[in-house]
């Protein structure tokens, strides 16, 4: 009798367990792009931190984004406390996460956002450093004959406080929408947001300066419509612009952690004290909310508290 064959067993794959945080994140993102108008560089920011919550939530989150509980968010957030993150950290991840879940709502994908009742970590306020008005002379002044660059870094350092733009904002300015003789410049700022920044007659002379000397040799006969151009004739990123920026801090003596944003609070502060109004302030910065432009009221105080302390006879 032959002998009797011993079926073949027959290997079962469980289904993949879905993943909707992961599985959602680019129509979030062109959600983010199409709808809510965000910047690139926020949205890079978004997908970076949701893709950490989505790999913590392959192991401990449910398939059901219907079943994701206040307790299952919390435990991330725990998580992220445990790695010794900073408060602005978590609170970075946390506003993500709120986010991608109203994107949640919208779609019906869940019913209701538990996100929503997540409450960020407590922040102190830190003051921004601020160059006093002697250093931004000497930051200004600080690119020379020996770079390869010269007039074009001068002018873009002068934009920043002259405007109190951000790199990104600088870096995007187009030369039609510089006016020169006028003393004004159309910037694009966050969410796409249009305003009108104005320029000071130091701002004026150089970009003027760059436009006629250096500009005209990169650009050639090509036609680029961007103000600031790279040694190719492209657009000058705004990493390009954060490292110049550190470059002549350190050659001015204005310190190493000197950025753009530096010379942002420095606009900011030095109109205050010069009596500029908190809302038209607001306007030039193109803060959303007046609550973001306050700040430099209490750097202002603090400024003025530091003189009286070193200067009173009973400070």
């Amino acid at each position: 009798m032959p002998a009797r064959r011993r079926p073949r067993s027959i290997s079962v794959t469980a289904p993949e367990r879905p993943n909707p945080i992961l599985s959602n994140l680019v129509p979030f993102q062109n959600y983010l792009e199409a709808e809510c108008g965000l910047a690139r560089n926020t949205i890079r920011a978004y997908e970076s931190d949701l893709r950490q919550f989505g790999g913590w939530y392959e192991d401990h989150g449910p398939a059901n984004p219907n079943e994701i509980t206040l307790q299952t968010l919390t435990a991330y957030i725990h998580e992220l406390r445990g790695r010794d993150l900073a408060a602005t950290t978590v609170a970075r991840h946390l506003v993500a996460i709120k986010m991608l879940f109203r994107y949640f709502v919208l779609e019906a994908l869940i019913e209701k956002s538990v996100a929503d009742s997540l409450s960020s970590p407590k922040l102190w306020q830190h003051l921004p450093k601020v160059l006093s008005p002697a250093a931004v002379e000497r930051l200004l002044n600080a690119p020379i004959r020996d770079d390869r660059f010269p007039l074009r870094d001068r002018a873009i350092l002068c934009m920043l406080y002259a405007t109190g733009c951000r790199a990104s904002e600088v870096s995007g300015l187009r030369l039609s929408n510089v006016f020169l003789a006028e003393r004004y410049a159309r910037c694009l700022g966050k969410g796409n947001k249009e305003r009108i920044v104005g320029l000071n007659p130091v701002a004026v002379a150089a970009v003027e300066a760059w436009i006629e000397g250096e500009r005209c040799h990169l650009v050639g006969e090509g036609d680029s419509p961007w103000l600031f151009v790279n040694g190719r004739g492209g657009e000058v990123s705004r990493i390009a612009i954060w490292k110049l920026v550190k470059k002549y801090a350190v050659r001015a003596g204005c310190g190493s952690e000197v950025s753009p944003h530096t010379l942002r609070h420095s606009f900011a502060t030095h109109m205050l004290a010069g009596g500029a109004e908190i809302r038209a302030l607001q306007e030039m910065l193109g803060h959303a909310s007046i609550s973001t432009t306050q700040i430099y009221t209490h750097v202002e105080h603090s400024r003025l508290k530091a003189i009286h302390e070193r200067c009173h006879p009973r400070g």
